[in-house]
């Protein structure tokens, strides 16, 4: 059973937020300032941590503050803000001193249980991570294959239009990494960092994510937050650093015009750009519930068309040559 600190000195938000988590099989502690906080956080070591900002006495950023400079457990526990304002300033600094997001108040319950979970999911999975590298950095390996791909596989289970997709996306990654001249050891890296592109969309909802028709623009703003959940789930495994690139780049465009950091050119990573081209491509030569896989020919003529817009065009013409090289149609889903 997951478990909740609500830590606001307002006692019917105490009582709304508990009753809409309690609903949904969820442990709750209502505490009602940020020094009863700090104070149970010293022998407690709960879930997730829903911390009100404007508070009587110390205020929740300042009681932020003083959680993240404890040497206890409770330092690590994640923590999300509740806001009544939509306020611009107040979230960056959130967010600057590490907090995991922001919930508005009054309450939605769907938006407040949804991110609740998504967010302890979201920091399990990174404590499973770091744990698994830790336990193989013991046995002078960084981060098994097998954990990458298994995380991939777990991904993807949510989706029921990309059966297969982080695999292909790595397989065609490290295939355009081999022909500009990259190394066995750089192959792999990159064939890792393409598995793991999508891992940010363990934090959007499946129902927008197996939509089958025309998103909205809400549920679109959610899919397009995936690329920065992937990259704080993956920044955390030291021992790869470049891990992440992939995850949190893959949607940049070579003409600025892409998310979530609108990077134009070599500001993107070369990895990244070479991700972005495979990642396009098994999603022209894939089934979806809108459409067949597209003709080679078409597949082509859109690539070629993205050089130096969408594409980085060295790597967009690699993809041409390895698309000439396939003449029986094979590099598609199956």
């Amino acid at each position: 059973m997951n478990w909740v600190v609500v830590v606001d000195d307002d006692i019917t938000n105490l009582k709304v937020a508990g009753t809409i988590l309690s609903r949904h099989s969820m442990r709750v502690t209502a505490l009602k300032s940020g020094a009863a906080l700090i104070e149970y956080v010293k022998t407690n070591q709960p879930d997730l941590i829903l911390l009100d900002i404007k508070m009587p006495g110390m205020d929740g950023f300042e009681t932020m503050e003083k959680l993240k400079a404890q040497t206890s457990p409770g330092a690590d526990i994640p923590v999300i803000f509740l806001t009544a304002d939509d306020n611009e300033e107040s979230e960056t600094r959130g967010l600057q001193l590490g907090a995991m997001d922001f919930i508005r108040k009054p309450f939605v319950p769907e938006v407040l249980v949804l991110r609740v979970r998504h967010t302890i999911e979201l920091v399990r999975l990174q404590k499973d991570l770091a744990a698994e590298v830790e336990r193989k950095t013991r046995e002078n390996a960084a981060l098994s294959l097998h954990v990458v791909q298994t995380l991939a596989e777990t991904i993807e289970a949510k989706d029921t239009y990309t059966n297969g997709h982080s695999g292909r996306v790595a397989e065609y990654s490290r295939m355009i990494a081999k022909h500009y001249g990259y190394s066995k050891q750089q192959q792999d890296e990159i064939y890792m960092m393409g598995l793991l592109h999508d891992v940010g969309k363990i934090g959007v909802p499946d129902a927008v994510i197996n939509k089958p028709q025309r998103l909205t623009e809400e549920e679109f703003a959610l899919v397009k937050k995936h690329p920065e959940l992937g990259d704080r789930i993956l920044k955390r495994i030291t021992e790869m650093p470049k891990l992440s690139i992939g995850a949190r780049w893959h949607h940049e465009r070579y003409d600025g015009k892409g998310y979530p950091d609108g990077l134009a050119g070599e500001e993107i990573l070369e990895e990244a750009r070479i991700i972005a081209v495979a990642d396009a491509y098994d999603a022209m030569t894939s089934r979806r519930s809108y459409r067949n896989i597209m003709p080679q020919e078409r597949v082509r003529s859109e690539i070629e068309s993205g050089k130096g817009t969408q594409f980085d065009p060295v790597f967009a013409e690699i993809m041409l040559q390895i698309i000439d090289e396939d003449t029986e149609y094979k590099l598609k889903e199956g």
